[in-house]
């Protein structure tokens, strides 16, 4: 059952960033006092009284596209940008009313009521039962006592809450469990799920639409053509597969030009419901920031992946060009170099006929199993032939290695000690792995835990 998404909606530097990362309990995103700062991290997985949610911080949204703000020794050039921030700040707002289940608006209790919370206050108020409106800056009791301003926002009671101090905090969060559905078990569904998804306007639609050799989806050539989540099953090979298009975004009334770009939102709920996900990149403008970031996302959730590189067919190409956009590719995505390439053209069909056949193989790649014996072969043949580093006058030592599970396959190693191991170590013992098994596509997980008895025999 996919978690329920937490959205903070708000205005530019009331905070969001600071308090996303109080509310997941770590320093997730990248605070600093200037408005449009958030680069990075853009949502996390939390909990309360062991309610489960995926929580989204909108400035994040906004900066995998937005060009960066000027600087403050750029006063004239600044004040221009901002004029464009109440458009942002609505589309985060429409965005957040159609892909989330509850909406945190933040506010600034220092500056008191603005234009710019009016005005997404207005486009709240259609959704105010699952709106929970959040004073935050409430230092003291001054700009606790002023909170009460916010009433006339019309969003019901506004929350006093200090997002550096964390006071308020617990009291916003049941707000928010409060407005949160109820978590049921689905039913039954043995079928593979293959996600797509990608930027707008990358061929989602029509790749979809190729797979089924019908136009079951409206294709178009404006980006965010597709008004819903279209979920589609097929038999391919006698097996059952359900296709996740996640092109759309669901209208609900006009919506400004432009929304699109937070399609993210629907991105992070088909990849945490899809078995592999078929990441799409545009042949013509080649791997942007945003890809990384959606990437980012598939690998977080230890989903498997395929990368299609649709609209092949508008590229000049001689015998070289394939091999060196795969290794760009590769080389922009580097954290996925287990993941196989496609080239397509959705358009004229080129090579479609092959996407189905690799992301059911790769799903097989992620049910594969290794027997303990051969794995602890493997482990030894990796260590004999490269000891790992000395730390602190102690070296890591291995006693014993298992496959806990599958999908995804994740193995246990017990060592003497953790905290002796390195990264590239632990890079290296997958590399070992993945020359004996691929698990193409496949994210594999190495945990390692410290075993009684350092006497004990080595692999």
């Amino acid at each position: 059952m996919p978690k329920p998404i937490v959205a903070l909606v708000g205005r530019p530097n009331v905070g969001k960033s600071t308090l996303f990362n109080r509310l997941v309990g770590q320093r997730l995103a990248i605070v600093e006092d200037l408005p449009g700062t958030t680069r990075d991290r853009i949502y996390a997985e939390a909990q309360w009284t062991n309610v489960p949610f995926t929580l989204v911080d909108t400035g994040g949204l906004e900066a995998l596209t937005q060009p960066p703000r000027p600087t403050p020794e750029q006063p004239a050039a600044l004040a221009t940008a901002s004029s464009g921030y109440v458009r942002e700040i609505r589309e985060q707002a429409l965005i957040a009313i159609e892909e989330a289940n509850a909406v945190v608006f933040v506010v600034d209790s220092e500056e008191g009521v603005t234009a710019g919370d009016r005005d997404v206050a207005d486009i709240l108020r259609r959704v105010a039962d699952k709106v929970v409106l959040c004073a935050n800056k409430a230092d003291n009791e001054a700009r606790r006592q002023a909170a009460v301003e916010f009433w006339e926002l019309g969003l019901g009671e506004p929350l006093a809450v200090s997002a550096i101090h964390g006071t308020g905090t617990g009291d916003l969060l049941d707000a928010i469990v409060e407005r949160l559905p109820p978590v049921t078990e689905e039913a039954t569904d043995d079928s593979v799920k293959i996600g797509i998804v990608g930027r707008p306007n990358v061929g989602k639609s029509s790749l979809l639409n190729a797979l089924l050799g019908h136009d079951r989806a409206i294709v178009s050539d404006l980006p965010g053509s597709t008004r819903d989540a279209i979920d589609t099953s097929l038999t391919y090979d006698g097996q059952t597969i359900t296709l996740i298009d996640t092109a759309g975004i669901r209208r609900r009334g006009k919506i400004e030009v432009g929304i699109e770009k937070y399609s993210v939102l629907r991105a992070l709920k088909a990849i945490e419901r899809s078995d592999v996900v078929l990441l799409l990149v545009d042949a013509v403008e080649k791997v942007t920031a945003q890809d990384a970031h959606v990437a980012g996302f598939i690998l977080e959730e230890q989903k498997s992946a395929v990368v299609i590189v649709n609209k092949w067919d508008a590229i000049e190409k001689d015998e070289h060009t394939m091999n060196t956009y795969r290794d760009m590719v590769r080389s922009e995505l580097r954290f996925m170099d287990y993941v196989p390439v496609i080239f397509i053209s959705a358009k004229t069909r080129q090579r479609v006929n092959s996407v189905l056949p690799t992301a059911l193989k790769v799903v097989q790649e992620r049910r594969v199993r290794i027997p303990t014996g051969e794995l602890n072969r493997l482990l030894r043949g990796a260590v004999d032939a490269n000891q790992p580093r000395f730390k602190g006058g102690r070296r890591l030592r291995f006693y014993f290695v298992t496959q806990a599970s599958v999908n995804p396959p994740t193995f246990v190693i017990f060592v003497n000690d953790p905290d002796l191991l390195h990264f590239s170590y632990e890079r290296y013992l997958e590399n070992r792995i993945r020359e004996h098994y691929p698990f193409e596509g496949t994210p594999i997980k190495l945990v390692f835990r410290g075993k009684a008895g350092a006497d004990d025999a080595e692999v």
